[in-house]
């Protein structure tokens, strides 16, 4: 990279000039507006992103519905978004350092030992930013660092604006093969990894049951499938996310029955996990039984039908949210050593995994970008998210926006 040396003192280009930096901001319920937000400044370690393309996440729609999520509340105006990839228009003085020695090894003519970021890469975004120092970001999960800084989460910004700047360990290259708005999907794959692979320890040949055909739960099921998972069950009340899921990924779906009249919630959980097991011809137990369930959907019932469901000694892992508190069926839990697990977000490797599954073709994203929109329609893009279904009738899967142009 000509101009670039060791003794660089400051970020790089020395002479940025940037461009004005619009974003997309949250007031409150159903309360948005254009503003302006100031050009980060790029710490000796980071590096600006110029953000192409953004996806649309439930927990977006959450505080544009609401103005909150679960206890947290958005009490000051914050730009929304937070599943983004780009191209990197400036570098940290240590980071440029790294570039260009990178480039003066490097045989001419080849990326032969390439690992720095370099100006132009580009590269998807993890949006959060944690302290790196607590007993939890050190021991390796630093997904649930009590200093996390998340995007879009409050108090702060989010990542439907020009730029945005995150540590350099922070953004991940995409391969030539992978376009911008499948690199913005990598955050909600990389959800379904964590679920998936990280925390559910999926191994091929097994049985996964996925709670959801919602984007994660889609996502959760193609990961299944690409980590060599036999059987792949999806469950949806909705029949038209239904058969998309099986279209898609999964390899037997069912919609669970009504309650019937006086049926308690327990009552019904258990009956319907029957029904289920029967449906898709599925044992309770020993070869061919449910050795994983992944819930994305947060719902009480859910999570009873999965804890009834799954095989004595199996996992469960809870991704979707819901109620902050929900009454499971303690006794088989005990007394079948079912293992209970939450995940969060993502950590350590699961954007790597997310993005080797697509490149090599063992998740396909395609299907599941649905609907994209200008930066300028923004709102329009959210108010679809929200309604779920757009005016031909098709369900919304998952909206794409375009950086500001």
């Amino acid at each position: 990279m000509p101009g670039v040396s060791q003794a660089e003192s400051g970020p790089v280009p020395a002479d940025f000039q940037p461009k004005p930096n619009p974003a997309f901001v949250l007031h409150g319920a159903l309360n948005t507006s254009y503003g302006e937000l100031p050009v980060p400044d790029v710490g000796p370690d980071e590096v600006l992103v110029e953000v192409k393309k953004t996806g649309i996440c439930g927990s977006d729609v959450h505080f544009y519905n609401t103005g909150k999520m679960g206890l947290v509340e958005c009490l000051s105006p914050m730009c929304l978004g937070h599943e983004s990839a780009g191209v990197i228009v400036r570098l940290g003085a240590s980071v440029a350092a790294q570039a260009a020695a990178v480039s003066a090894d490097a045989p001419a003519g080849t990326q032969a030992g390439r690992r720095a970021l370099q100006l132009g890469d580009r590269v998807a975004l993890e949006p959060g930013v944690t302290c790196r120092m607590c007993t939890d970001c050190r021991s390796g999960r630093y997904q649930v660092c009590e200093h996390m800084a998340f995007a879009a989460y409050p108090p702060f910004d989010g990542t439907l604006q020009r730029y945005y700047k995150l540590p350099v360990d922070l953004v991940y290259p995409l391969p030539d093969s992978v376009a911008l708005e499948y690199g913005a999907m990598m955050e909600p794959l990389s959800v379904a990894v964590h679920s998936v692979a990280s925390v559910g320890s999926v191994r091929a040949g097994q049985t996964v049951l996925i709670f959801g055909a919602g984007p994660v739960g889609l996502l959760a099921m193609a990961v299944a499938r690409g980590m060599g998972a036999a059987r792949v069950l999806g469950v949806d009340i909705n029949a038209a996310r239904l058969a998309f899921a099986g279209r898609y990924a999964a390899t037997h779906t069912w919609a669970p029955p009504a309650p019937a009249e006086d049926e308690g919630r327990a009552a019904y959980s258990l009956r319907a996990a029957k029904e289920l097991l029967a449906a898709t011809g599925t044992p309770e137990r020993g070869p061919g039984s449910i050795d994983l369930v992944v819930d994305a959907t947060g719902a009480e019932v859910c999570v009873q039908m999965g804890l009834n469901a799954v095989r004595p000694g199996g996992t469960y892992v809870q991704t979707g949210f819901g109620p902050p508190d929900v009454t499971i069926p303690m006794f088989r839990t005990v007394t079948n050593e079912i293992n209970i697990k939450g995940s969060w977000r993502y950590g350590s490797g699961d954007y790597p995994l997310a993005i080797d599954l697509v490149a090599r073709g063992l998740v396909d994203l395609a299907p599941l970008l649905t609907h994209t929109f200008p930066f300028e329609r923004a709102l329009e893009a959210f108010e679809l998210t929200r309604k779920g279904i757009d005016e031909h009738g098709r369900p919304v899967i998952k909206c794409v926006i375009d950086g500001p142009a």
